[in-house]
């Protein structure tokens, strides 16, 4: 069963708006709410605010709010909760709103936004460990929960802070999830099950659309049966197809959601909007689809000039580390993701991340990009500006896995990561490259503009570079017109993208954007 919809505005956004991100007990964003630093503590005494509290009866004050934020991923969530559970030990809390949530119920009644509902349903997997079936058990080992910089034994009940929203009494229970402890603890076949049955007749009406795209109606009921190799090799291409032709872009991770990086189920429901990902995000769509539809595969890394055997070790120890400043001739090999299926005898290579990479379903002996070191053949690939010649490999499991469960969180700025350094832009088809232009003064502009004038020169392409973010130019306008969802979210991801880059890199930049017609 789907995930119901809130059916009105939640009365956390109408009468108590939603926790600001600054994670600080008790303040909300943009109401004013003055914080009593006097707090009621489990076995502490009760103040005098506290105490008129304890005893009011339940109708004169309605608005316990629960926010829970996963440090990690820095995503939250808020809903009102009942009174008396405000008194129960943290766990117990957890168990009821986070483990066990009636959404419905919670939805039905406005307490809960759909943002927070999405978020929710996301810490819940960050928390419980899941069995294959998709069933949430115990927390993972080493998960810490805290409010503010104290750890919560157990059995502890959680401080209340109180407050005023727009002349509405409040009262905040803020616990954040610590998993720097737990380490890359997930059920990957667990995971995507519970992300299926949360949205599955949407999942499944994308792949019937994907389908019909090349089929008739009656020919698509026959291929999604899966009941010869012919529909099930049908339906994987077909996927796969309709996946590379989404868009490959980032500009979703400063729109919508802003997300740092989207998983497999998020990602499709971001093409279903009209959206796309990057190759990452991409490859974990088709993989997520393809395992709840029964087929067989695994993640292959690829990258610019990685023709030597892939250093697993090396990878590994990155992968624990982060220490990423003096290895980009490792990073290299998992610059590019891709799968390898095996179905009904035979391998099948598939790309479909698209970004200039051209469509890839290889069947048995079409694969020889493949083939073992020293006789491992590249596949020619020109991203935005630049010719480059990748090389695919198999590579241990752990690795693919534990990287994509690292970019949803344990690298910070994966976001900006992508756009800047990997030099992905906002925006790549074949026919255009966006990306953002960042300057913090007229000298800074001129120089990166000057730099990128000359590279699109060099190789004999066309290019504008604004120092302001419009697409109000000859390539704008024409990106515009073939990319009009596209050019929507670009100009939308401004505020988002450049409050992100502050945080990085200080305060006090500017931003225009760059168009390259390729």
């Amino acid at each position: 069963m789907g995930v119901a919809v809130c059916p009105s505005l939640s009365v956390i956004e109408k009468t108590v708006p939603l926790l600001s991100q600054s994670g600080e007990v008790g303040v909300l964003s943009g109401c004013g709410l003055s914080r009593n630093r006097n707090q009621w503590r489990g076995n502490a005494r009760l103040t005098e605010s506290v105490l008129r509290w304890a005893l009011m009866p339940v109708n004169e004050n309605q608005n316990f709010i629960l926010q829970i934020t996963d440090s990690v991923t820095t995503r939250k969530c808020a809903l009102r909760i009942d009174l008396q559970d405000a008194r129960l030990p943290w766990e117990r809390l957890l168990e009821i709103y986070l483990k066990n949530p009636p959404i419905e119920q919670l939805c039905k009644e406005g307490r809960i936004t759909s943002e927070s509902t999405e978020n929710l349903l996301a810490i819940q997997d960050l928390v419980y460990v899941s069995d294959d079936d998709g069933c949430l058990h115990s927390m993972f080992a080493g998960l810490t929960v805290k409010q503010g910089d104290r750890p919560l034994a157990p059995t502890i009940v959680p401080d209340i802070s109180l407050g005023r929203a727009r002349d509405k009494e409040i009262s905040v229970i803020d616990l954040t999830i610590d998993r720097t402890g737990v380490g890359y603890s997930r059920n990957w076949v667990g995971f995507h099950k519970r992300r299926w049955a949360k949205n599955e007749t949407a999942f499944v009406d994308f792949a019937r659309s994907a389908v019909e795209l090349n089929w008739s109606p009656e020919e698509a009921d026959s291929i999604l049966e899966l009941n010869s190799p012919e529909a099930r090799l049908a339906l994987l291409q077909d996927l796969a197809k309709r996946i590379w032709e989404a868009d490959f872009e980032s500009y979703s991770r400063f729109t919508g959601q802003k997300l740092v990086f989207k998983s497999g189920d998020e990602t499709v429901r971001n093409i279903i909007n009209g959206g796309g990902g990057v190759c990452s995000e991409k490859v974990q769509a088709l993989k997520f689809l393809t395992d709840n539809l029964g087929y067989e595969s695994e993640y292959l890394l690829a990258g610019p000039n990685a023709r030597r055997p892939i250093p697993e070790e090396k990878l590994r120890e990155l992968l624990t580390t982060f220490e990423f400043e003096f290895s980009k001739r490792y990073m290299r090999y998992w610059q590019h993701m891709a799968l390898l299926y095996h179905l009904d005898g035979q391998d099948i290579l598939v790309d479909a991340t698209n970004g200039n990479i051209p469509f890839l379903f290889l069947l048995g002996d079409e694969a020889k990009l493949l083939r073992d070191y020293p006789s491992k053949e590249p596949l020619a690939v020109r991203m935005s500006l630049h010719q480059e010649a990748f090389y695919y490999h198999r590579v241990s499991q752990d690795i693919p896995e534990n990287l994509l469960f690292a970019l949803e969180g344990w690298i910070p700025e994966a976001d900006l990561i992508q756009v800047f350094e990997n030099e992905l832009g906002l925006f790549l088809s074949e026919s255009f490259f966006v990306t953002p232009v960042v300057y913090r003064n007229q000298r800074e502009f001129l120089r990166q503009q000057r730099k990128y004038n000359e590279a699109c020169e060099k190789v004999g392409l066309l290019s504008e570079v604004n120092e302001k973010w419009t697409l109000d130019s000859e390539i704008g306008r024409q990106f515009t017109q073939m990319n009009p969802f596209a050019s929507q979210q670009v100009l939308a991801s401004k505020q988002h993208l450049l409050s992100r880059y502050n945080e990085s890199e200080g305060s006090g930049h500017q931003a225009g954007l760059v168009l390259v017609k390729l």
